[in-house]
């Protein structure tokens, strides 16, 4: 305690001024600090508050590192996926491309024609390619079908020649036709004569008669009339098959009667010589058949004449039955109906049905059956080449063909080989260079020592007790490669035999990319949550540290006016504190 004394106004300026002072230096304090409470001292609750919340922020600023990093490992793996994801999808381009490859070898074999007396004709066996074991398929087959046989030996048609009538007139006696009537007919056509009934007439005078009727009716340009030495001719224009007929009431009384001996007529009958247009014409189903002299010389001649006028494509065949007759008969089972028509239609009996006839296989056939054999589908393909059977390889590896004669298809016993695919071959190695990449490719997806495509666990924690976090790992915590994505370990060529393969493997291959995107969905949610966590810590230290600021900080404004009114008032009490020390010193001034 001092020992001096102050006066009163003195010391009560001395109290104002120290006040001031000790304010001036607070607010100067916060002015340099910023903080308008800058230790418990100042104010305990907000001091206490803030910490508490600064505490909390930093807990949670230290959290965003690992969730950054969780950002990055998860932005690794989706790398990874995506880079697996085009792997996949260039393995399913390869074999799209070998799907639409077909560049398949083929060869295209003849099918000869089959006596169907010989129904005993085997297999069509294939073997090899993307076959298993060996698959025959028949060349025969039962049917029903129509045939015909000639109703008598064959005989092979006459020489050429028109057909005539000679009629011996009542042994030249012209009174004794008189008034007579009668009619010739030939070729379905005939001509009626009446003679003139007047005794005084000559044959002469009914040879004009005769031939003015007969250019008149239907016969007229078919048939020709002469009289010679008291017989009345009728003549064929043309060399056509047929007979000159006589008929009508007086028809033996003017042209003779029908001589008991063709080969030697006697005096009063008549004598005809059938005309012949010196071959068989009839027509088989509308196709006509035509044999002479010389193409139906003789029945082997005459079969082979039939079978060439028929056709490669034919439906029918003639063939050689006993008895030196020919046979028609069906090759085909829907050969139809058996018609014969045409002029010499008559050589052939009405046909019959058999329902056990024996039918070699056409080529449209054999195509229908390899195709549809469950054992050769999507193996081989079968077509028709202008009558060959094609074969198709729709393999890699060659492909055996058993029962073939020298290109053509026998029953025999001969083997045709059809190489592989060279293209699918090349695009199974591709696929297998792509496949090792998959696993490459999961292996390189890792950050800072960790890698979720290898089934990595990623925890995260959001909050500062740890009690909100994520786990993040793939499913059932598997690896992401090849193996456990189904993708075959080694493609080989052969897996690439046929389409239906190559169906089968791609289903795996969509499988495998549904699978990666799957995971890569995962991870994008997962990342997404992580992200919106790290948005929201972010926010929260933000919140926190703004909130401990509300409690601490200073208002610079405020403390600025503070500082410079204090100024001001520290100013005035100096001056106030001078003034009182004056009045002191007025006393010293009376002492002198």
């Amino acid at each position: 305690m001092s020992d001096i004394s102050l006066s009163k106004a003195v010391r009560s300026n001395l109290l104002s001024l120290q006040g001031t002072a000790e304010l001036m230096s607070k607010t100067q304090d916060r002015l340099a600090t910023g903080n308008k409470v800058n230790s418990a001292l100042d104010n305990p609750s907000n001091w206490f508050t803030a910490q508490g919340l600064n505490n909390r922020a930093s807990d949670l600023g230290a959290l965003l590192d690992s969730m950054a990093n969780g950002v990055q490992t998860l932005e690794a793996a989706d790398n990874g996926l995506t880079a697996m994801t085009k792997t996949l999808e260039s393995m399913q381009s390869t074999l799209r491309q070998a799907r639409q490859d077909k560049s398949f070898q083929t060869t295209s074999l003849e099918l000869t024609k089959v006596d169907a007396n010989d129904p005993l004709l085997g297999k069509l066996s294939f073997s090899g390619g993307a076959v298993t074991n060996t698959v025959g398929v028949d060349l025969i087959k039962t049917g029903s079908g129509q045939s015909s046989v000639m109703a008598a030996k064959y005989e092979p048609p006459a020489a050429a020649g028109e057909a005539t009538l000679v009629g011996d007139v009542a042994n030249n006696d012209a009174a004794a036709v008189a008034g007579k009537t009668f009619s010739v007919s030939f070729g379905g056509k005939t001509a009626t004569f009446t003679l003139a009934a007047n005794a005084g007439n000559t044959l002469a005078d009914w040879e004009d008669q005769i031939e003015e009727t007969l250019a008149d009716s239907d016969l007229g340009g078919k048939v020709t009339f002469s009289s010679t030495g008291g017989k009345f001719t009728f003549t064929a224009v043309n060399e056509v098959d047929g007979e000159i007929t006589v008929g009508g009431a007086d028809a033996d009384a003017v042209m003779g009667t029908v001589p008991a001996d063709p080969t030697a007529p006697a005096a009063g009958e008549r004598v005809s010589t059938a005309g012949s247009d010196g071959k068989h014409e009839f027509a088989i189903n509308g196709k006509k058949i035509t044999l002479d002299t010389t193409t139906g010389a003789d029945v082997a001649t005459a079969i082979t004449t039939i079978n060439a006028q028929l056709g490669a494509d034919r439906k029918f065949e003639a063939y050689s039955e006993t008895g030196g007759k020919i046979g028609l008969r069906a090759i085909a089972d829907d050969a139809g109906a058996l018609s014969v028509t045409g002029a010499d239609a008559a050589l052939f009996a009405a046909p019959t049905t058999s329902t056990t006839m024996k039918f070699a296989r056409s080529t449209d056939e054999l195509v229908v059956a390899i195709n549809a054999d469950p054992n050769l589908m999507g193996k081989i393909r079968a077509s028709n080449d202008n009558g060959k059977l094609r074969i198709e390889n729709q393999s890699t590896k060659t492909l055996d063909i058993e029962g073939l004669t020298t290109g053509k298809i026998t029953g025999g016993v001969g083997v045709a080989n059809v190489t592989g695919n060279s293209v699918r071959t090349g695009l199974a190695s591709q696929f297998n260079e792509l496949r090792d990449q998959l696993d490459k490719l999961a292996d390189d997806a890792s950050f800072n020592g960790i890698n979720l495509l290898r089934g990595d666990k990623l925890t995260i924690t959001f909050n500062e007790t740890g009690t909100s976090s994520i786990d993040i790992q793939t499913k059932d915590g598997l690896t992401v490669n090849a193996a456990n994505l189904g993708v075959p370990t080694s493609m080989d060529p052969e897996d690439l035999d046929s389409d239906v393969s190559i169906d089968a493997l791609l289903a795996e291959m969509k499988t495998a990319l549904d699978q990666v995107r799957s995971q890569a969905s995962s991870f994008g949610s997962n990342l997404s949550i992580v992200e919106n966590r790290q948005k929201f810590t972010k926010s929260m230290v933000d919140t926190l540290q703004t909130g401990a600021g509300n409690l601490t900080l200073a208002d610079m404004n405020e403390e600025a006016a503070n500082l410079l009114a204090l100024q001001t008032r520290q100013q005035l009490s100096q001056n106030s504190l001078s003034l009182a020390s004056q009045a002191d010193q007025s006393i010293l001034q009376l002492l002198r």
